[in-house]
């Protein structure tokens, strides 16, 4: 899917077109999305891809957006190597698990307006956004920001392989994702930490 009129590398446009097709469409924050995605294997000196399974990505949010993050980077739940922490914001933090370096990326203030710029022709507000974004210097678009991960890399790998049974409903949990309480193996949710409760009086 061809931006028209907006000058952009082979290796955006690639990009896009499987953000778009993954997507059915593309929209702004899928280009954002890809920006982003790209920004971040720079960032972290990947050259020309990111080594399978060396790159960790945390989205912000979900939605169009990750079909961009997911478009530039490889990166997916279905890998493990993609996590949504839900913020509602545009931006993600891109993790080298082989030495920890981390950057989070997210949109410079200000970009509606500034993609406009961009795409002088589109009076459109939404299609000057999906040109401008595809069209905007790295440096104007994006905040790339050095950060430290709080969470423990390792632990949130998970362990492969690895699997017990909880104690309480008797369900396999895999890759460490259990709870120690009480001397007893717990998944999360018999832990505590559900989000869902079961109806009363309904079984299947």
């Amino acid at each position: 899917m061809t931006l028209a009129a907006v000058p952009i590398s082979e290796r955006l446009q690639q990009a896009l077109d499987a953000s778009a097709e993954r997507h059915g469409r593309l929209c702004p924050r899928q280009v954002l999305g890809v920006r982003i995605g790209l920004a971040g294997v720079e960032a972290l000196g990947f050259d020309p891809d990111p080594v399978e399974r060396r790159l960790l990505a945390f989205v912000e949010t979900d939605g169009c957006f990750v079909d961009g993050i997911e478009a530039a980077t490889g990166c997916a739940v279905g890998h493990r190597t993609l996590r949504v922490h839900d913020y509602g914001k545009v931006a993600a933090v891109f993790v080298d698990v082989t030495d920890g370096r981390a950057v989070r990326i997210a949109p410079r203030a200000g970009i509606r307006q500034a993609a406009a710029r961009y795409a002088p022709e589109e009076s459109r507000r939404y299609y000057a956004q999906l040109a401008g974004y595809a069209a905007m210097p790295a440096h104007e678009l994006l905040e790339v920001t050095p950060v430290e991960l709080l969470e423990d890399l390792t632990a949130l790998m998970g362990r492969a392989g690895v699997r017990v049974e909880c104690s309480a409903c008797a369900e396999e949990i895999m890759n460490g994702r259990q709870v120690i309480r009480w001397d007893a193996v717990l998944c999360r949710g018999c832990a505590g930490g559900a989000y869902f409760r079961a109806s009363p009086g309904v079984r299947a």
